[in-house]
């Protein structure tokens, strides 16, 4: 059985469910650090690299990339809480994203989350007191996944952010595997990525409310 070295690389920087991350990031051909970091800020909170499966969002966030049931009939299926069927859906919206947005990283995380590429979107504090739009607080989680590289460097501190769909397409497949015997099949309900009637709706991150509910199912 191949070992995915990119999933063991980001399961070293402590990344949770990275074979389902690394897996879904090559399918779309995403930057599995951009889509890892995307997991981070939905579900894991500043200052960790790691999102967790859960639901959030007063209910409404499912799973480690917290699609909204009220903007996608995906949410309310069962597949939504699978870590894999939900790292595809939402490498699959990042991914229509970058293309409609010519490749602007900061551009397409924005409307991730808000429905506008040019919303601040949720804001998030950090521990050094920084309070980061969504899509640089994303950049911080990437930056620091990517550690020092140019490549991060420049996305992170470009005011544009512009990177090419063959840039990221490049970054992706930098580790490229043999396919396994056995292809992994999406939902029925992941087919929506390609209908030309498919809104990219926001992604609320709302960390109180997931740790709220942490907390409740402790408790129960």
């Amino acid at each position: 059985m191949s070992i995915d070295p990119v999933a063991s690389r980001l399961a070293a920087d402590g990344v949770a469910y990275a074979p389902e991350i690394a897996g879904a990031a090559r399918r779309y051909c995403v930057d599995p650090d951009l889509l890892a970091a995307v997991a981070a800020q939905e579900t894991g909170g500043p200052d960790t690299n790691s999102g967790r499966n859960v639901v959030g969002d007063g209910g409404h966030g499912h799973g480690l990339f917290q699609i909204d049931d009220r903007s996608h009939p995906f949410a309310e299926t069962a597949a939504a809480m699978d870590p894999a069927q939900n790292a595809d859906y939402a490498a699959g919206m990042l991914s229509g994203l970058l293309k409609r947005f010519g490749g602007n990283v900061r551009e397409a995380l924005s409307a991730y989350n808000s429905g506008s590429p040019t919303a601040e979107g949720t804001k998030t504090r950090w521990s050094d007191g920084s309070d980061l739009s969504y899509a640089d607080s994303v950049m911080r989680h990437y930056q620091r996944l990517m550690g020092e590289s140019p490549h991060a460097a420049a996305i992170a501190e470009s005011g544009s952010a512009i990177a090419s769909t063959a840039e990221l397409h490049s970054q992706a497949q930098r580790f490229p595997l043999t396919p396994a015997p056995e292809p992994f099949l999406p939902a029925p309900a992941l087919a929506s990525f390609d209908r030309a009637t498919h809104r990219y709706q926001p992604q609320a991150t709302d960390y109180i409310a997931i740790f709220n509910d942490d907390n409740d199912e402790n408790n129960s």
